[in-house]
């Protein structure tokens, strides 16, 4: 048996460089009915407690650490006495949330997360941060890109941190060699697909986002 995907929506405010922005956010949990690992506990705690429930929490993924995607996970960390991994790129952009403690495990490219028998790895596409990740789960077909990919191109790169020629490095070289078929659960919005993104690089290039 290969590990189950549920998805959790919260909603909150995406906050930096002064602005505010209401945004909803994907909170994704991949595991079986024993253990699971939580990809981005962003706003509220307690609907992602409610899905997990009594499983064994292994850890809370970060993909990055722009406060709507961890500003949940200190209390569901607590919660279940889990660790929180995240890139150590991600340093400053974490202690804006969180300056009086650090996450408790770092990720890197190529590191490979199992859960419920099931192989995550660890993809480092900065860009949209510099420490932003994603997670490729080939058993699953899937790839959580969380804000690096989206339907319809990449990720914002107009704030502190990003950088728009990275994160098309980023997709171009780490995501659109993934298999076309598949599926890229995204850190906000709907799905999308490797093959439905890949033929509009060019677009993105001369759009310039």
């Amino acid at each position: 048996m290969t590990a189950r995907i549920d998805k959790v929506i919260t909603s909150g405010t995406f906050e930096l460089d002064g602005g505010s922005w209401e945004v909803d956010n994907n909170v994704w949990i991949v595991g079986d009915d024993a253990e699971c690992i939580v990809i981005d506990a962003g706003h509220e705690a307690a609907p992602i407690l409610d899905a997990v429930g009594e499983r064994r929490l292994l850890a809370i993924v970060s993909t990055h650490a722009h406060n709507d995607h961890v500003n949940a996970a200190a209390e569901v960390a607590d919660a279940k006495g889990a660790p929180i991994w995240l890139h150590p790129d991600e340093a400053p952009l974490w202690g804006m949330t969180y300056p009086d403690r650090a996450p408790d495990g770092a990720l890197a490219h190529g590191q490979v997360i199992t859960v419920a028998g099931t192989e995550l790895t660890v993809l480092h596409t900065p860009g949209h941060a510099p420490g932003a990740c994603c997670l490729h789960a080939p058993e699953l077909g899937v790839v959580f890109s969380g804000d690096t990919l989206f339907n319809g191109g990449p990720g914002a790169t107009g704030r502190s941190y990003s950088d728009f020629p990275t994160i098309v490095e980023s997709i171009r070289d780490k995501l659109l060699t993934l298999p076309s078929e598949t599926v890229v659960h995204t850190g906000h919005g709907d799905d999308t697909s490797i093959g439905a993104e890949a033929p509009h690089v060019q677009e993105w290039l001369d759009r310039g986002h």
